[in-house]
Parts: C-alpha cells; sequence; structure tokens
C-alpha cells in the first residue's frame, strides 16, 4: 500500500505550512521524515490521517483519496500522534478494546489483539493500570499500541520515540523493522537522526514546507556517505599539525578532541591507519554524526 504525495499545499490563514511537499513511501519500507520545527511534518501527516484538506495537490494512500474517501483510508491506516489524549479512567487494556470497538473489531478478537499488541510494547504489566498512571514514556507505547490495534497496511507515526528511555527506543526501532518485513508502509517523523539512520530504508528531508532531497539510506549511503569523526590524542599538538600538512579539514570541538569530515568509512578507516603509522598516539576515534546527519545539514543550510 503505497503512499504518494504530490504538490501538496496547506496554510493556516497568512501561515503557510506546507508549500509543495511530494514524496513517496513504499510498502515493506521505513521511511522517514525530518526537518526542523515548523517545517511541515505535522501538517502533511494530518493530511494523511485524513483530519486536515490539503488546499491543492494529491495525496494518495493505496489509490485512495483522504479528502473524498476517509472511511476506506481510515481503516487501512494507523495514527500515532506526537500528543493524543487519552481516557484517564480507563485501563491500558480498557483503552484498547475502546479503540477495537470503534473499528468494530469482534470482542473476542479485540482481547486477543490487546493481549498481542501489551505484549509487543511490553505493557503486560500494565494493562490493567489506570491510564492517568502512566509515564510519558508508557503513554508513548500505549499509543503505538492503539495505532495498530486494527492491523493497518499504512502506519503514521509522530515523533514515536519522544519520550522513550533508551531500551524502548531500541524496542521501538525493532517493531517498526518487523512491521516493515510484513509488508506494511510506515512513515516515521522524527528528531532523532542517529536512531532513523539505523531503521529507516529512506529519508525525505523537508524545511519551509517543502520537500527538498529524498536520500535512499542502503549500506552504499551508509559507507560511502560523508560523516564527521573526533579524533582524541596524546600528541594532540602533533595531531592538530598532521592533519593541517595532510590538508584535512578538522576543528577543535572541546575536551581535547578533533573533529573532521571523511567522505565514507574506507576513508576513515585509512586515515586513522595513516595517523598511526606515523606514530600519533589515538586514544579515540569514533563518528560523532553520521550521513544522514550531514546530509539533512547540507540539505537545511540555509536555516542558520
Amino acid at each position: 500500500m503505497t503512499i504518494e504525495v504530490q504538490g501538496v499545499r496547506r496554510a493556516f490563514g497568512d501561515v503557510l505550512a506546507v508549500d509543495s511537499i511530494s514524496l513517496t513511501a513504499a510498502p515493506g519500507e521505513v521511511t522517514a521524515l525530518i526537518g526542523p520545527n515548523g517545517s511541515g511534518k505535522t501538517t502533511l501527516l494530518l493530511m494523511l490521517a485524513t483530519l486536515l484538506v490539503p488546499d491543492q495537490g494529491a495525496i494518495r494512500i493505496d489509490g485512495l483519496d483522504p479528502v473524498t474517501q476517509p472511511t476506506e483510508v481510515r481503516a487501512r491506516i494507523g495514527w500515532m500522534p506526537d500528543g493524543f489524549g487519552t481516557w484517564d479512567a480507563l485501563t491500558v487494556r480498557e483503552v484498547l478494546h475502546t479503540v477495537a470497538a470503534a473499528y468494530r473489531i469482534p470482542p473476542d478478537r479485540a482481547r486477543a489483539r490487546t493481549q498481542e499488541l501489551l505484549a509487543t510494547v511490553h505493557l503486560e504489566d500494565l494493562g490493567d493500570r489506570r491510564a492517568r498512571v502512566l509515564s510519558r514514556g508508557q503513554k508513548q507505547r500505549l499509543g503505538l499500541a492503539r495505532a495498530l490495534i486494527n492491523d493497518p497496511s499504512v502506519l503514521l507515526l509522530d515523533e514515536p520515540a519522544s519520550g522513550l528511555d533508551p531500551r524502548s527506543r531500541i524496542e521501538l526501532r525493532d517493531v517498526l523493522r518487523a512491521l516493515a518485513a510484513q509488508g506494511k508502509t510506515v512513515l516515521v517523523s522524527s528528531h532523532i537522526l542517529t536512531e532513523l539512520q539505523e531503521v529507516a530504508d529512506r529519508a525525505v528531508i523537508v524545511a519551509r514546507g517543502r520537500s527538498l532531497q529524498t536520500q535512499r539510506l542502503d549500506d552504499d549511503f551508509v559507507s560511502t556517505g560523508t560523516a564527521s569523526w573526533r579524533i582524541d590524542s596524546l600528541d594532540l599538538s602533533r595531531l592538530t599539525d598532521w592533519l593541517a600538512d595532510h590538508h584535512v579539514p578538522a576543528r577543535r570541538v572541546g575536551g581535547g578532541l578533533t573533529e573532521v569530515e571523511v567522505s565514507g568509512e574506507e576513508n576513515a578507516a585509512r586515515l586513522l591507519a595513516d595517523v598511526v603509522r606515523d606514530g600519533i598516539r589515538v586514544t579515540t576515534f569514533a563518528p560523532s554524526q553520521g550521513a544522514l546527519e550531514t546530509a539533512y545539514l547540507a540539505a537545511t543550510e540555509d536555516r542558520r
């Protein structure tokens, strides 16, 4: 079930939130939607979720128009907003049963699906707790379960990792990869670029309401794209001179660390080997900025 967006525009009075965004998200893939605050990501997701109508342009979800066929589209999507209200007096289990009833899922199937999803998002031990006692991260996991209750073909997630602890973020990454492996279309908006590079198959970079670049995040991109690396050495002055003599762009970033930009992992390995070969004692050599972060910063350079 493919998501296709062509030249979509949406304004709120004098404020142009989305100005000619185009993208494609394919089944079996995780597509990342990245951009600064105010770039139109949430507004676009609301239009995909049938909750806003575009002023112009076209949106198709499996060939269906969210404007003229909202009921059919809603049956196929799972929607997880950045912030959502819940019924505080209900238990976690009751929240999912209520959402299942809205989708007209039979009670027996709803109970089985609820138990399955509580295990998926690691909330089994909280199933009978009132929603009001959940932490921010636990509510996020409940929101993901709620978005999956109808077994959607398309998943729309707005900042799903917000409020999650590191372990929960890793588990979320595994869930998204598993959903894509099932052939679902996953479109996720997030600011956590390092994690997106690990989970996404492609990234759409947006700024000022426009789509600027679509980047496929395959092994070739990760291994050959320009990234920043941080070096620390017991011979800092020698390292600084060595980098200058070999015309390697470098800058000090504090804490004794030096940051260099290198194109591709092969060149990074060669740089390290050359520095060590010349007798400079290196204590740290690690990436500080992934290829996706570098591509994002380059695409949004005009925001400086």
